[in-house]
């Protein structure tokens, strides 16, 4: 490492974040005013005695990324009738675990990019960024008590709890050509899904909807995140790097199996196959253009776009418990929204 961070602002003006562009500029501008308190109230709470702390929490806070999971959470609470200062905090809540999630997933990962800017373990180191990622997740479950919801707690709880199995997990799985597909989706269930299943389903229940409504939300979450994943998994190998705000084929220098490799070495023969595994186990990139003939001749793309599009088609199918309105209507474009990045 080189050279000293940059130094954040201590005043963050979060509220002035621009709201997206395109088609997601019409869902965000529905929770325009819930969004600006959120904004408002992430710096209040990252406010700390320790400078590196302050630091880095907001370096990482504000270091992009479209907000998805605290939409999810607003969309979902007012789609039940639900909104006030609760709601607010709740979104926070998600915001936090999400972001100390990153700053562990980076270190883990080795990474120096994401979303185009130097990760805070480039930046500050891995031992302080994963000191920062445990504040975090403190100040979320502070953040939890003063919503002074038992049955939350414990969804966020049991929760996060997956989501640190489900990294295990990822971890075990490095260089392991032999992965099924059954087990591939669980780990993204764990890892990547279960937030946004948390965000739907604790909305479900800080709105004090119907068992059917909260159970919808939840499952709706659940689906919404697979297909989330699934989509990423497919632009890895379909996609470009400046899209993407990271090399196309990480994973594979990695040493990681994704549904791409995963279909391909089921569909190609032995040459194919051959391919890929010597790939994985040199864990580096320079194998990449052979392994991107290897996946498009095998039809794995295709699967994995349609794999991404049945999670997404269910995850349609969960809205319908919930009553009209533009925030249902918001879940519905949200989640053709994730699609529509499969061309």
């Amino acid at each position: 490492m080189s050279g000293e961070p940059a130094i954040i602002s201590a005043e963050l003006n979060t509220e002035s974040r621009p709201t997206p562009a395109g088609p997601l500029g019409s869902i965000y501008a529905l929770v325009a005013d819930d969004f600006a308190d959120v904004n408002s109230l992430i710096p209040r709470q990252l406010t700390s005695d320790v400078d590196m702390v302050e630091e880095i929490s907001q370096y990482i806070v504000e270091s992009g990324g479209k907000r998805l999971r605290p939409l999810m959470v607003l969309l979902g609470t007012r789609a039940l009738g639900c909104s006030g200062p609760a709601q607010i905090r709740l979104a926070t809540v998600i915001e936090f675990l999400h972001t100390a999630t990153l700053l562990h997933d980076d270190v883990v990962d080795h990474s120096v990019l994401r979303r185009g800017r130097a990760t805070a373990n480039a930046t500050w180191g891995n031992a302080p960024s994963v000191l920062v990622g445990d504040f975090l997740y403190s100040r979320a479950f502070q953040l939890m008590v003063e919503l002074n919801s038992m049955p939350i707690m414990s969804i966020l709880s049991d929760a996060t709890n997956t989501i640190a199995e489900g990294e295990v997990m990822q971890l075990a799985n490095v260089g392991n050509c032999e992965i099924s597909e059954a087990s591939y989706l669980e780990v993204i269930r764990c890892k990547t899904a279960l937030l946004f299943q948390a965000a739907a389903h604790t909305a479900g229940v800080l709105a004090a909807g119907s068992a059917e409504q909260i159970q919808a939300l939840k499952l709706f979450g659940q689906h919404f995140g697979l297909a989330y994943q699934l989509v990423d998994d497919w632009l890895d190998y379909a996609g470009d790097s400046e899209a993407m705000g990271k090399n196309v084929g990480d994973d594979l220098a990695e040493g990681k199996l994704t549904l791409p490799l995963i279909a391909a070495l089921q569909a190609s023969g032995d040459t194919g196959s051959r391919v890929i595994r010597q790939a994985i186990e040199a864990q580096s990139g320079e194998h990449l253009p052979e392994v991107l003939r290897v996946v498009k001749d095998s039809g794995a793309l295709d699967y994995t776009r349609e794999a991404a599009r049945r999670q997404s088609e269910l995850a349609v199918d969960c809205l319908s418990v919930l009553p009209e309105s533009p925030y249902r209507q918001a879940l519905d474009d949200l989640n053709r929204f994730c699609v529509s990045r499969l061309s």
